[in-house]
C-alpha cells in the first residue's frame, strides 16, 4: 500500500527547510501540528538532526502518517500522536518550537482559535511558532490564484478558507506571541514566525 502523498508538500519542503534551518537553530523540541502525509516531518527531522520532532494529526490520518514515519523516519523523529486542536487539554508537554503547515485554511475559525489557545498552553517563553500557507492581508487576497483557491476551499467546506494575517496575528498576540518574520515563499505562500515573549 503506497503512502499518502502531497505534491504541494513535496514542492515546498526544501524552501521551508531553508528558513527553518536558521529559525530553529537554537530550538530543541518541535511539535508539528497537522503532519498529514508525514513528508514534512521526515524531511525536516532528517536535515535538522539536533531537533526532537513530534508529529501529530487527527486520528483518521494516523495510519498513513505512522506508516511513512516507520519506513522513512530518523531517530529524532518520534512516533506521531493524535492531536485535535479543539480538544482540551492537549496530550503533550511543553515545546520550544511549533510548526504548522497548510492547516489553518482547512479548519473552521473556531478551530483556528483553538489552535492558538492550545499553542499558548504548550509553547515555552521565547519559543517560536512557524505557520506556513496562503494568507490574506486586510481582507484582500494577495494573488488571483489564492482567491481561486479560497473559492475551491469554500466549495468543499464553507467554514474553511484562506485566513487574514491580521486575524491570526491578533490570536497570536493574545497568547504572548509577537511577529518575528514574514517570509515570501513559492506558490504564493508565506512562512510566518512568531516568538513567545511572555507567559
Amino acid at each position: 500500500m503506497p503512502f499518502p502523498f502531497s505534491q504541494a508538500a513535496e514542492n515546498n519542503k526544501a524552501p521551508i527547510a531553508a528558513i527553518l534551518r536558521a529559525a530553529f537553530a537554537h530550538s530543541n523540541h518541535v511539535l508539528e501540528i497537522g503532519s498529514g502525509t508525514g513528508q514534512h516531518a521526515v524531511h525536516l527531522a532528517a536535515i535538522l538532526p539536533h531537533l526532537v520532532w513530534q508529529p501529530s494529526d487527527l486520528a483518521e490520518n494516523m495510519a498513513g502518517l505512522r506508516a511513512r514515519i516507520d519506513a522513512e523516519g530518523t531517530e529524532n523523529l518520534l512516533a506521531p500522536i493524535v492531536l485535535d486542536v479543539a480538544s482540551r487539554p492537549w496530550p503533550v508537554a511543553q515545546f520550544d518550537a511549533i510548526f504548522c503547515a497548510n492547516a489553518v485554511h482547512i479548519m473552521s475559525w473556531a478551530h483556528v482559535e483553538g489552535l492558538f489557545a492550545g499553542i499558548g498552553s504548550v509553547l515555552v517563553n521565547d519559543g517560536l511558532l512557524c505557520l506556513y500557507g496562503p494568507f490574506k492581508h486586510d481582507g484582500a487576497f494577495t494573488t488571483e490564484s489564492n482567491a481561486r483557491f479560497d473559492d475551491w476551499l469554500k466549495s468543499r467546506d464553507p467554514a474553511s478558507g484562506v485566513r487574514d494575517f491580521e486575524g491570526l496575528d491578533a490570536l497570536a498576540k493574545a497568547q504572548g506571541l509577537m511577529l518575528e518574520a514574514d517570509h515570501q515563499m513559492p506558490a504564493n505562500n508565506r512562512l510566518i514566525l512568531w516568538r513567545r515573549t511572555e507567559l
